[in-house]
Formats: C-alpha cells, structure tokens, sequence
C-alpha cells in the first residue's frame, strides 16, 4: 500500500470525516456550512470540526481556498485515487478466491448428486 493510500484510509477511517466527504461530494462549501451541519448532526465544535478539516487537508484529500472572509473546502481531485487502486486490487485477490470457492461448491454438488444416482 501506498503511503497516499494509507493517508486516505486512515483520514477515511473516522465518522466525522467520511461525513464531512460525504458534504463536499455535492460540492463546495464554505467553513461556516460544514462547522453547521456538524454541529446539529453531531454536536461538534467549531474548533473540533477544524481539527477534522485540518486531517483531511493533510491528507490531501481537501483543499481550502479563502473567499473573501471565509474559507471554502472542496474535495481533491483525484485524491482517493491511490485508495481505490489499493482497494481495486484487494478486491481482485477476494474475487478470485470467491470464484475459486464457488467453483468447489459447484463440485461438491455435482458429486453428491452422482453419488445419490448411482445405482
């Protein structure tokens, strides 16, 4: 695993900020939006939610911008991209496993059934 896709899944591992993903996903919003949506969801602080920004903009999966005097968070572009190579590729291992399993299910049956026809 790359150290880009162990920043993201470590960043991603927290509810907070998949949530705060999950806002900008529609789009940019300014600090004040987020700091809103988190504090009714979840309670959270100003303070507590910039800390949370401040993670996901160390990982690079944010970016802020200031907007006259305000401070505007969108998501990275491209930025789960190591993440979902990584993830492309374990799913890949567990496909294969899966199939092979499914192929010894398949067996198993075909054999119990050869077993009771038999005369």
């Amino acid at each position: 695993m790359s150290l880009s896709a162990a920043r993201t899944l470590d960043a991603l591992g927290d509810p907070v900020r998949r949530r705060v993903v999950e806002l900008l996903a529609d789009g940019p919003r300014p600090a004040g939006e987020i700091v809103e949506a988190l504090r009714d969801e979840r309670g959270l602080s100003q303070p507590g939610t910039s800390r949370h920004l401040r993670v996901l903009r160390e990982a690079g999966l944010v970016t802020s911008t200031a907007d006259a005097q305000r401070r505007v968070y969108s998501l990275a572009p491209g930025a789960l991209r190591d993440a979902q190579d990584w993830l492309d590729q374990v799913s890949a291992f567990w496909t294969q496993r899966l199939d092979a399993l499914g192929t010894e299910v398949a067996r198993g049956r075909r054999g119990r059934q050869d077993i009771q026809e038999a005369p």
